[in-house]
């Protein structure tokens, strides 16, 4: 009897493991999956922003990804608790209309490649925006990652021709804002819309700032462009793919691993971010050499040491 009892315990930790093990496999393929579609929304935009000005690819960006999601958007609308609704849209402002624009902005003057990897600074503003605004535990280990991961960006940027340092400098602020906001609404979702389902909040949150995106491509002047020339074309598709598989279907990628990971380990996804940008980087002859690469590992090694040992505070 008691050897009985025994294998049936047994039985149960191995299918407790083998879930585990499941669940981390389908965890780390989400992290891989996030890291190729946002590694290559650099390279979109930069092509984009050929024949576009940021203002129209921006908000084209956000509203393709709220119109193919208008369907989903109307069934889950009332589902959400009116008191939540206003949040779900500030998300979807902090989380993207907000960044695209500053992204796109950034990039017209710097390259892609650094764009991505000066993403991989969201982690590092996932810890502050907790502590700051969210209560969250802050340690001795997560404030030296933060300043190991600082200067590696302050590194990166003298990395490249320093004649226009101050002009680099300025637009890769925009980056460095848009990496606040993701941080801040990464918090925001983690803590206060943890109990709405993931398509709910990208479908509503997407659709409902495809409004302000819509009113802002009709006074960009984008109607008034030669729409069916070729270059318009390419550019208005990188927009649209950019939208609705880089901005629509990756945002609801990205909350459902927030919510079974933990908000922390979601932002980590910006590991891998930077090396998928700095290839797309390579390929289309952006300066990227080896000092970019070791401040890239500079900037990595200190967003490691802050998530170290970080994950039960998600």
């Amino acid at each position: 009897m008691r050897i009985f009892f025994l294998d049936k315990v047994h039985n149960v930790i191995q299918k407790i493991h083998l879930c585990k093990v499941r669940n981390n496999f389908k965890d780390w393929f989400i992290f891989m999956l996030l890291s190729i579609i946002w590694g290559s929304s650099f390279i979109l935009m930069k092509l984009g922003l050929r024949d576009l000005t940021v203002f129209q690819f921006a908000a084209l960006r956000i509203f393709f990804a709220g119109i193919v999601l208008i369907p989903s958007a109307a069934k889950y609308i009332r589902l959400i608790p009116k008191d939540k609704l206003w949040l779900v849209f500030l998300s979807g402002t902090l989380g993207n209309l907000i960044p695209a624009f500053l992204f796109c902005q950034a990039e017209e003057r710097i390259d892609s490649g650094l764009a991505g990897t000066l993403n991989s600074l969201t982690p590092i503003f996932v810890i502050i925006t907790g502590a700051l605004f969210f209560h969250s535990k802050t340690t001795a280990t997560k404030a030296i990652g933060i300043l190991i991961a600082f200067t590696g960006s302050i590194l990166l940027m003298f990395s490249n021709d320093t004649s226009n340092m101050k002009n680099d400098l300025f637009y890769a602020s925009y980056i460095v804002l848009a990496t606040f906001l993701y941080g801040f609404n990464v918090n925001m979702v983690a803590k206060k819309l943890h109990h709405i389902g993931s398509l709910q909040i990208a479908a509503v949150a997407l659709s409902l700032n495809a409004i302000p995106a819509g009113i802002i491509v009709f006074l960009s002047g984008f109607y008034s462009l030669p729409l069916l020339k070729l270059p318009i074309l390419i550019a208005t598709g990188c927009a649209a793919i950019l939208g609705i598989v880089g901005t629509a279907v990756s945002t609801i990628i990205f909350y459902a691993l927030v919510k079974r990971a933990g908000s922390i380990f979601a932002s980590m996804v910006t590991y891998g971010i930077p090396f998928v940008a700095i290839g797309w980087g390579i390929i289309y002859k952006e300066q990227v050499g080896w000092k970019q690469f070791f401040c890239l590992l500079i900037i990595l090694l200190g967003v490691y040491i802050t998530n170290k040992k970080s994950k039960i505070l998600a």
